[in-house]
């Protein structure tokens, strides 16, 4: 790596942690530390947009950017609409009930901070491609671009669905188990998940071996939706909540769509 690549990486990860420090002052007067779910996908993005700037695109980089912004500017427009004027997530609630005293500080690191630092790394994939000696477009970009597009597809389609489930009247105790939540707990989940390892197999095909350190990416964004703030998060109460739910997660698989269990309602 030449020191224009470091000093690039670099610039990338200082505006992550400026956008979380100025996204953790306007968490203060709202007591909303959940803002940092709305600029999510910013951490992520503009970092991204800087390294094709610096170093300039080629086809694989320009749709790897193209993914990446488009599926930022969805999903930071979907959670913004859905958390206006709900205020502080209840999962964010939880962390500032059992960081006290002094949570409004500590938050800086604990949150927004730390969603920088996550979301600068989830970027490496851009980051390798770029970083390498360009190489031709071959098969291995097509597929990782096409299990990309499918997942970011996937992600939105799961979206729009549950929006219109919540939005329908006497849904306060059912459960949504039609269309692609049918066959996956979480199908925005895994089509997130898609996206970024097929950004990976693009990154890989542009640096090889050299590259698979951008794997990080995918393997951090799987832990943080199956094992931290995703599946095992949301799952945690839901079932006291919402009893019908027990017997979705009997008949439906958790992640990776699959037909539903035999026996059970549909």
């Amino acid at each position: 790596m030449n020191s224009t690549f470091v000093s690039v990486a670099a610039q990338g990860l200082l505006i992550a942690v400026v956008l979380g420090v100025l996204t953790w002052l306007c968490s203060l007067p709202t007591r909303d530390a959940s803002l940092a779910d709305r600029v999510w996908s910013a951490f992520i993005a503009i970092p991204a947009v800087l390294y094709v700037w610096r170093f300039g695109t080629d086809t694989r980089t320009l749709v790897m950017v193209s993914l990446i912004v488009v599926w930022a500017l969805r999903l930071g427009l979907y959670v913004t609409l859905r958390n206006w004027g709900h205020g502080e997530d209840r999962r964010y609630q939880a962390i500032r009930a059992s960081n006290q005293p002094g949570f409004a500080l500590k938050s800086l690191w604990l949150v927004f901070l730390l969603q920088a630092v996550l979301g600068w790394i989830v970027g490496w994939p851009v980051l390798a491609a770029i970083g390498r000696d360009r190489t031709d477009w071959s098969a291995w970009d097509a597929i990782g671009a096409a299990i990309a597009a499918m997942g970011l597809l996937m992600e939105a389609v799961a979206d729009a669905q549950l929006t219109r489930f919540r939005r329908a009247r006497g849904t306060a105790d059912r459960v949504l188990d039609t269309g692609l939540w049918r066959w996956s707990r979480h199908p925005n989940y895994f089509g997130e998940c898609c996206l970024w390892w097929g950004l990976g197999l693009m990154a890989l095909s542009a640096g090889g071996l050299g590259a698979a350190w951008s794997l990080a990416s995918p393997v951090l964004m799987t832990v943080l939706l199956l094992r931290v703030s995703g599946v095992s998060l949301l799952e945690q109460d839901i079932g006291d909540r919402r009893p019908a739910y027990r017997d979705y997660i009997a008949r439906t698989s958790a992640f990776i769509p699959w037909p539903p269990k035999r026996g059970r309602s549909p």
